[in-house]
């Protein structure tokens, strides 16, 4: 039964990481944003495309699925009782919500980079963890003012400091594994900002070609 309830948390995470909030908000504003600005469906182009308003739906739509991902997992980890699976439903069902999110079944798999989902996620599963990111994810893009570098050093610190709080081996593994989805969803920004052609934050409309990170 535990397996079964273990599968059925990644399934139903990865349907609700499906809605893509970016596509369905397009939608209403009869905009794809896959096929303007950086063409990423995430929050940062829908706010580059579409502006303040939309940005504002395509954020409360992402929490709401990092949300309602982890609450299903201890949902069914209480439907399961002792269980040896202990936190791992919760961990499973975000992170395939944040899967869900950049590979959207409904959406021809092709979706945004899962940050803000992620991020949320991370909040739920440990506070701490996520004040310190979030700390380090304003601190960077202050900055630099490149959302794609606070967003990679950001999750790449997350498993260092479940490491620091003395998490699970297996927790832990599990935040390698976003943090390493997270580098692989911004490879083409990566190079951008190695060669140093990355766009910075903007909050004007028309710039549309920003960094591209959600």
């Amino acid at each position: 039964m535990d397996i079964f309830l273990f599968i059925l948390c990644a399934v139903i995470g990865y349907a609700i990481g499906s809605l893509n909030s970016s596509i369905l908000v397009g939608k209403i504003f009869g905009t794809d944003v896959r096929t303007q600005g950086s063409k990423n469906a995430g929050l940062t182009n829908t706010l580059r495309v579409l502006g303040k308003k939309a940005a504002i739906l395509v954020l409360v739509g992402d929490i709401l699925k990092g949300v309602i991902a982890v609450l299903l997992g201890l949902l069914l980890k209480k439907w399961a009782g002792e269980s040896s699976l202990g936190e791992l439903f919760s961990v499973m069902a975000g992170t395939f919500a944040v899967i869900g999110h950049n590979w959207p079944v409904y959406f021809g798999f092709k979706g945004g980079k899962g940050i803000l989902t992620t991020a949320t996620v991370i909040f739920m599963l440990d506070w701490r963890i996520g004040l310190i990111v979030l700390a380090l994810f304003i601190i960077i893009v202050a900055i630099f003012r490149f959302v794609s570098l606070g967003s990679i050093l950001g999750t790449v610190a997350v498993p260092v400091v479940a490491i620091a709080l003395g998490h699970s081996v297996v927790f832990i593994l599990f935040m390698i594994f976003l943090a390493a989805l997270a580098v692989y969803r911004h490879k083409a920004n990566i190079v951008r900002l190695v060669n140093g052609n990355e766009n910075k934050l903007s909050f004007r409309k028309k710039d549309s070609e920003g960094s591209g990170n959600e």
